[in-house]
């Protein structure tokens, strides 16, 4: 890992950038997924990867949006390989289904964006029983993830080294967790989750889901690097979205807050899955804009990303 720590002042008020979507190289021939790709930082992201000439799959839980999306993606680029997986990352079996989908309809994949994802959510379990944030946010990530896994290093192995990625969308706000990271007693499903998480509170959740985004990520490059497998997280920055990303934890935790544009937004995945040079970032965490740093010191225990990996095999093992 690098080992500069960018403060959390210029994570919050990052310099200009010195690396935007101009600088996405010609992604003709690829082919990439992006969760979430209906709205915001993901709509933007798949936005430019279309326009770079990728093929594009908009994968997210609502048809009629993405439908939209996709028209209005069309419209601006004036390309039209963009397409719709139904995936719903709150239901494993729904997750299990869209990579199946995707698989029946393309033999290769070379960028994964887990961009997806849920905020300031307390009292609603997934369809597994699972706390909303974390089973969003990291589990179903995670399973969309392992199912395509084949695909990607079958895709890496006739590929040029370090051109397969899979960016991992988290937040600075995984700086603010339950003192031990992650509160194992907020995962189990059923009811008692949900009594647990209201002590916790919704932004202590959240970063723990942000959390386990960077901790998933590092397992996975550990795991995948040697299979052509790049792994990058990131931190991409205060966006202006629905999502409201940040805003209630970085208020809380630094007592004000600027927003970017979503064009900002995809600064740092594009980076991540689409520059030369971050072909050697595998187990690397970015924040904004495009710059390596490290993440807070939870997220760097490889322990309990070996764990975190653990518990996640055990509750999609059956499904």
């Amino acid at each position: 890992m690098s080992e500069v720590r960018i403060g959390s002042y210029s994570q919050l008020f990052p310099p200009e950038p010195t690396w935007t979507a101009k600088d996405v190289p010609d992604q003709t021939g690829k082919t990439v997924i992006v969760t979430g790709g209906n709205g915001g930082i993901g709509k933007e992201t798949a936005r430019v990867l279309l326009s770079k000439g990728a093929k594009v799959y908009i994968a997210t839980r609502s048809e009629d949006k993405s439908q939209q999306a996709i028209e209005e993606l069309k419209r601006d680029t004036g390309k039209d390989a963009v397409f719709f997986i139904k995936l719903d990352l709150a239901d494993l079996v729904s997750v299990k289904a869209a990579a199946e989908e995707f698989i029946r309809r393309e033999s290769r994949l070379h960028a994964l964006y887990n961009s997806g994802g849920v905020y300031a959510v307390i009292d609603r379990r997934t369809s597994q029983g699972y706390d909303m944030q974390f089973g969003t946010n990291v589990l179903g990530h995670f399973y969309f993830t392992k199912l395509l896994l084949p695909l990607l290093t079958a895709t890496a192995k006739g590929s040029p080294p370090g051109s397969v990625r899979v960016v991992n969308v988290s937040s600075l706000g995984h700086i603010v967790t339950p003192p031990e990271g992650i509160k194992w007693s907020s995962l189990t499903p059923g009811d008692d989750c949900l009594a647990v998480g209201k002590k916790i509170g919704a932004t202590k959740l959240y970063g723990q889901s942000k959390l386990g985004n960077i901790l998933f990520s590092n397992e996975l490059a550990r795991r995948y690097g040697g299979e052509g497998i790049v792994s990058v997280s990131l931190h991409p920055g205060n966006i202006t979205t629905d999502l409201a990303r940040n805003a209630g934890i970085l208020v809380k935790a630094f007592g004000r807050l600027i927003t970017y544009p979503v064009s900002f937004g995809a600064i740092t995945s594009l980076y991540a899955g689409t520059a030369p040079a971050a072909g050697d970032l595998n187990g690397k965490y970015l924040t904004a804009w495009a710059r390596v740093t490290l993440p807070h010191q939870k997220a760097l225990n490889p322990e309990l990303e070996r764990k975190l990996w653990d518990w996640c095999e055990e509750q999609v093992k059956d499904v």
